[in-house]
């Protein structure tokens, strides 16, 4: 049997419409957001040498709550510009920047891994929780080092292992035994797909960024319970609705309860903490 080729272009076509359509949700917690990955944000920003005056591109930018923070950070006398594929997301990054008093930030709907931009008109770029989506990670870095000035450096943030990500691994693997989905094809972007030790730091290194360093964190989702996590997870992650899509309503229902009742195992009587695990990796141009 010929094994189905992963075809990253209806991948992308795929992710933008999943986040043309998650986009207010995500807005809407973005207070959560950013308890939860405040942390490692800011650790991102320290390691890509984000401070007041630089010029940041935060790629696959999302609703913008890492955006705004960098925006911040780099004050009146810098500039934040926040790229994603999706038009709708952009304008919750908008809207929150607009929210926060923020003048310094600018967004532009713009694919990742084709920068239509200036070479070396960047200090910094960053990315949370992006790059692992990107099918083509080597020509997205190309990219970013393009635009990137000499010395500049890059910031990411993404989910170590799978084991270590429960909160989410979880779900995704209750939806895909439902749904009757195959494995991740080889080579297939995703959650995980730079979270063993060791790879994200390769990759930088390959695409030829220097000094590459990266750090483990723990990055617990605390929520008061995991009915919480759940109505997050509904709302937030496209990709679990795009994978129920061959189950009916009843079967997709059942599924839900399924993931539902099997986060209650991180649920006690201080509430919710789901596992997670993060990396966060630096490279200098």
């Amino acid at each position: 049997m010929t094994q189905t080729q992963f075809d990253p272009v209806k991948f992308k076509t795929t992710t933008r419409e999943q986040w043309q359509t998650a986009a207010d949700a995500w807005h809407a917690w973005g207070p959560t957001l950013g308890t939860w990955l405040g942390e490692s944000t800011e650790m991102m920003l320290d390691m890509a040498g984000v401070r007041a005056g630089s010029r940041v591109l935060d790629v696959a930018a999302g609703a913008g709550e890492q955006s705004v923070t960098a925006a911040r950070r780099v004050g009146p006398t810098g500039h934040v510009l926040a790229t994603d594929l999706s038009s709708r997301i952009l304008e919750m990054a908008a809207r929150h920047a607009a929210e926060a008093g923020l003048h310094n930030l600018e967004t532009r709907e713009m694919d990742g891994e084709n920068l239509d931009l200036e070479p070396g008109s960047f200090d910094a770029v960053i990315s949370r929780v992006g790059m692992i989506y990107f099918p083509d990670q080597m020509k997205a870095l190309a990219g970013f080092r393009r635009v990137l000035k000499p010395g500049g450096r890059f910031g990411t943030v993404v989910y170590s292992t799978a084991e270590a990500n429960g909160f989410f691994s979880v779900p995704v693997g209750i939806i895909r035994r439902r749904a009757n989905l195959p494995p991740p094809l080889p080579g297939q972007p995703g959650p995980f797909s730079l979270g063993a030790p060791g790879v994200l730091q390769k990759v930088l290194e390959d695409a030829g960024f220097h000094d590459v360093e990266s750090k483990v964190v723990d990055a617990p989702l605390k929520m008061p319970r995991a009915a919480d996590c759940l109505r997050f997870e509904k709302e937030s992650f496209g990709a679990l609705h795009q994978m129920l899509v061959s189950l009916s309503e009843s079967e997709q229902q059942e599924a839900w309860d399924e993931v539902e009742a099997a986060l209650e195992k991180y649920e006690n009587e201080k509430g919710f903490h789901g596992p997670c695990e993060l990396v966060v990796a630096s490279g200098v141009n």
